[in-house]
């Protein structure tokens, strides 16, 4: 992951798109957000559901599951169509959210981990650890995605 990240970077400096690319590369990035970031608000909509009595932690470890391949896909459009936005690695601002896209595909694999781990518990009540595992996971993701998407909001008034 971390290697795919560097590349990444690495071609986003390298590479120049015209114009047209550039807005279909903009149109793309925003609806791969909706899609990657939407994806992440429902799935931790169904962790409040869950930590609320509102449904059952199987219901929500369910949910989630379904909802890694959009994340994931969102997530891949972002960078894939970031590459092609003339990002400047060199200001704090783009550094901040490249760390946090690395940050966000990181906890995104251990997310999976954490998924199948609770959802191979027998018992009805996860640990102590899971519940602090998840809580860390969702926190890591709440404030990555949204850094990322403040700081994609600043960088657009340049």
């Amino acid at each position: 992951m971390c290697a795919a990240w560097a590349v990444s970077v690495w071609i986003s400096v390298h590479l120049q798109a015209d114009a047209t690319l550039h807005t279909a590369a903009l149109f793309i990035h925003l609806a791969s957000l909706v899609l990657g970031f939407g994806a992440v608000l429902v799935a931790d909509y169904y962790g409040l559901l869950w930590i609320t009595g509102r449904c059952t932690l199987r219901e929500a470890l369910d949910a989630a599951g379904r909802l890694h391949l959009p994340i994931w896909v969102g997530l891949a459009g972002l960078v894939a169509s970031g590459m092609m936005l003339h990002p400047n690695p060199s200001a704090t601002l783009t550094s901040v959210k490249l760390v946090m896209v690395l940050a966000l595909s990181l906890n995104g694999l251990q997310a999976g981990m954490l998924n199948k781990r609770m959802a191979s518990q027998t018992s009805g009540a996860p640990t102590t650890g899971l519940l602090a595992w998840g809580g860390a996971t969702a926190l890591v993701s709440q404030v990555g995605w949204w850094v990322a998407v403040v700081v994609g909001f600043l960088n657009s008034q340049h």
